[in-house]
C-alpha cells in the first residue's frame, strides 16, 4: 500500500483517519510520559518503605534524611507533614495531616489518565463515523452509469478501515490504562502505608533508660533497708 492509496482511503472516511493518527499520538505520548513517572515514583516509594520499616522509632533528623532522598516525590513529600508540624504528638491529628497531603498527592499522581480514558471511548465512535461515511461515498457508485459491483465492495472494504483504526488505538489504550491504574493503586497504597509506619513509629514508646552498676549498687542498701523493714511489719 504506497502513500497515494493511504490519502485516498483517509479522504474516503471524512478525514477521520487523520483523527485517529493525532489520537494515536496523543495516546502513545501519555502512556509512555505516565509509564516512565509512576514507575519511578513506584521505585522511589519501595525505597522510603523499607527503610522506614527497618527503623523502631523516628526522630526529626531521620526523617528530615528521608525526606531529602526523595524530594519531588509524592513519598518526600508526605514525609515533609511531621516536619512542618512538630508540636502534633497526637497520633490521630498527624493521622489526618497525613491523609490530607495524601489526597493533595492524588491528582498528580493520576494526571493526564483522562485523557487516555476519553480516547479509549472516542476512538471507537470516530471510526464508526468514518465507515458511515465512507459507505456513503461508496454506494453513490450505484447512481453513477455502467459503475462495476466491484466498485462498490472495494468502497465498502476502505470504509471498514475508519473502524479498524478506531478498535486498534482502542485496544492499546485500554490495555495500557488499565496497567496505568494499576501503578496509581500501588503509588497510593504506598503512601497509606508510609502513612502508618509513620505514626505507628512516631508514636512509638522509648525504651527505659538502664541504670549503670553504679547506679544500681547505690541503690542496693537502700532496697535491703525496704526489704527489712517489710519483715519486721509483717513478723
Amino acid at each position: 500500500m504506497n502513500l497515494d492509496r493511504i490519502y485516498h482511503i483517509a479522504a474516503a472516511s471524512g478525514g477521520i483517519l487523520y483523527i485517529m493518527a493525532f489520537l494515536l499520538l496523543v495516546a502513545l505520548t501519555v502512556i509512555l510520559e505516565r509509564a516512565w513517572y509512576l514507575r519511578r515514583v513506584i521505585r522511589k516509594g519501595e525505597v522510603v518503605s523499607t527503610a522506614i520499616a527497618d527503623l523502631h522509632h523516628l526522630d526529626i533528623r531521620s526523617i528530615e534524611a528521608l525526606s531529602q532522598q526523595a524530594q519531588s516525590y509524592p513519598q518526600g513529600i508526605l514525609l515533609t507533614v511531621p516536619l512542618r508540624y512538630p508540636e502534633v504528638s497526637d497520633p490521630i491529628r498527624l493521622s489526618e495531616l497525613l491523609e490530607e497531603s495524601i489526597l493533595w498527592q492524588a491528582p498528580r499522581i493520576d494526571r493526564s489518565l483522562w485523557m487516555l480514558d476519553t480516547i479509549i471511548t472516542l476512538a471507537p465512535l470516530l471510526g464508526l463515523l468514518g465507515t458511515i461515511i465512507g459507505m456513503f461515498n461508496a454506494f453513490q457508485v450505484l447512481g453513477s452509469p455502467g459503475s462495476a459491483p466491484t466498485q462498490i465492495t472495494g468502497g465498502v472494504a476502505e470504509a471498514l478501515v475508519a473502524t479498524a483504526s478506531g478498535l486498534f488505538v482502542a485496544i492499546i489504550g485500554l490495555v495500557c490504562f488499565n496497567g496505568l491504574n494499576n501503578y496509581v493503586r500501588l503509588i497510593i497504597h504506598q503512601l497509606e502505608t508510609i502513612k502508618v509506619m509513620l505514626v505507628n513509629r512516631l508514636d512509638a514508646p522509648r525504651p527505659a533508660p538502664r541504670q549503670t552498676s553504679a547506679e544500681v549498687t547505690s541503690s542496693s542498701p537502700r532496697l535491703s533497708a525496704a526489704r527489712t523493714a517489710a519483715v519486721s511489719l509483717g513478723t
